[in-house]
């Protein structure tokens, strides 16, 4: 009897995270269940799938020629899709966006709001991520994205420069030689934001790091340390204060990025050419010149 579809979706999610648990919480249905159905597809096949280690499920030859087809199964399925998605006119159906948290909340969510406002017939499912999705996989539509080296399979345009300066409390005497800091951890941009605090704050003065840039600028108006902060957000609280100008070390690309299959449906071209024109007029305070512009 030919193995269904969704056998080849748990064989290629258990040979790419190595575990059951994983794999199952990937495709939505109990670790007990990936059990049952993986030993029915060994049993069906008379072969062994994956060799049970304590660190975890290896794929054998067999079940990698499996996980391979599921790929390959997978990525025609996406094609298909995108080929289908290309062919509407007006924008309509739904459309997958991604980005970081700290992006939707201080800069992207007014932009949906005006969006739906304009185009009733598309809706919206926000996908809040600090890690890359893969378009291809139609994990979204498009990633808004502060980057400085986009994807090379992507497709999209380059909105704005995101200037970062070092930011503390608005009314507290601070003396950047002595005070602490706050700091995102080595995990966060390749470490990139580690290493400019680092240059300037042994670790003893490293009062709090986050896995995140989440949560930075509120430690930082809580008093626990000076800091770097985007100066989009920065600049327009109360709270802080600019103890730096823009650091050129820290400076990333706002992108706003797609996959070559569909940069022309109708419902992304549309919502590409909103953002962009939303996206203008804020540039200066994107780049720290907040004087001539802001962020709403």
């Amino acid at each position: 009897m030919p193995v269904a579809w969704d056998e080849f979706r748990l064989v290629r999610a258990i040979a790419e995270r190595g575990a059951l648990a994983p794999a199952a919480a990937h495709l939505g249905i109990n670790p007990s269940t990936a059990f049952r159905r993986l030993a029915a597809i060994e049993a069906e096949l008379g072969a062994r799938l994956f060799e049970r280690h304590r660190s975890g499920y290896v794929a054998t030859p067999a079940g990698e020629a499996m996980a391979a087809s599921a790929a390959r199964m997978e990525e025609e399925v996406a094609r298909f899709d995108r080929e289908v998605a290309d062919r509407a006119q007006t924008p309509s159906g739904l459309l997958r966006v991604t980005a970081a948290g700290t992006l939707v909340t201080d800069l992207l969510m007014p932009m949906l709001g005006r969006f739906r406002a304009r185009y009733r017939q598309v809706q919206i499912e926000l996908i809040t991520s600090e890690e890359a999705l893969n378009l291809s996989r139609r994990d979204a539509d498009v990633a808004l994205r502060a980057t400085r080296d986009p994807p090379p399979n992507l497709v999209g345009r380059r909105l704005a420069t995101i200037a970062w300066a070092v930011y503390g409390p608005a009314q507290a005497m601070v003396d950047g030689a002595e005070a602490d800091w706050v700091s995102p951890s080595e995990a966060v941009a390749g470490g990139l934001f580690a290493r400019f605090v680092a240059a300037r704050a042994g670790p003893e003065r490293v009062a709090l790091r986050l896995n995140t840039v989440q949560g930075l600028c509120e430690a930082i108006c809580e008093g626990i340390g000076i800091g770097p902060l985007p100066c989009y957000r920065g600049d327009r609280l109360a709270q802080l204060r600019r103890l730096s100008g823009p650091e050129p070390a820290l400076a990333g690309t706002l992108w706003l990025l797609t996959h070559p299959d569909l940069r022309h449906a109708a419902r992304v071209r549309a919502f590409m050419d909103h953002v962009a024109a939303e996206v203008a007029p804020l540039r200066p305070a994107l780049e720290g010149r907040p004087s001539h512009g802001s962020v709403p």
